[in-house]
């Protein structure tokens, strides 16, 4: 078993999973405690990292979507900004909590549907059709390479 304080330090959300573990295992003890809201206060401490993570996935993925499916050409630097703070916010995340890093490509696909729907309103509130949006979602999802790499689409050809 490696070493809490450790673990505290390379794995804060493994850290946050274990610790609460550890506390419903020892409510039996005499100690006069809220063993179970404790437990529960700590593991919620690592639920946050994996929210933020899950946030910043879907965020990514709707400025994806929009930068593979319209050909608009003046939000597109704004919309790789958006996507490059993004990924700087998963790589401190994952910096923090590297075990998190093997939920992502599940993320990728929780969230992938509300980020379209997001992309879609976004189109429709410009006056630009939604359906490549449908379309890209047929074609299939994203890769988790594709969203927390380098990896950025090519503008529709018009």
């Amino acid at each position: 078993m490696v070493d809490t304080g450790t673990l505290y330090d390379h794995d804060f959300f493994l850290w946050t999973q274990e610790q609460a573990a550890a506390l419903r295992r020892a409510k039996d003890s005499n100690l006069p405690l809220d063993w179970e809201n404790l437990a529960e206060e700590i593991e919620s401490l690592g639920k946050s990292d994996r929210r933020e993570l899950s946030s910043q996935i879907r965020r990514i993925l709707r400025h994806l979507l929009k930068l593979e499916a319209s050909p608009a050409q003046e939000p597109r630097a704004g919309w790789h900004s958006t996507i490059i703070e993004a990924r700087s916010q998963i790589a401190g995340v994952l910096s923090d909590s590297p075990s998190l890093r093997r939920t992502v490509d599940g993320l990728i696909i929780d969230e992938l549907k509300v980020a379209a729907r997001l992309a879609s309103t976004d189109f429709r509130r410009h006056g630009e059709p939604a359906d490549t949006i449908r379309a890209r979602l047929e074609k299939g999802g994203f890769t988790s390479e594709q969203v927390i790499g380098d990896w950025f689409p090519q503008p529709p050809k018009v």
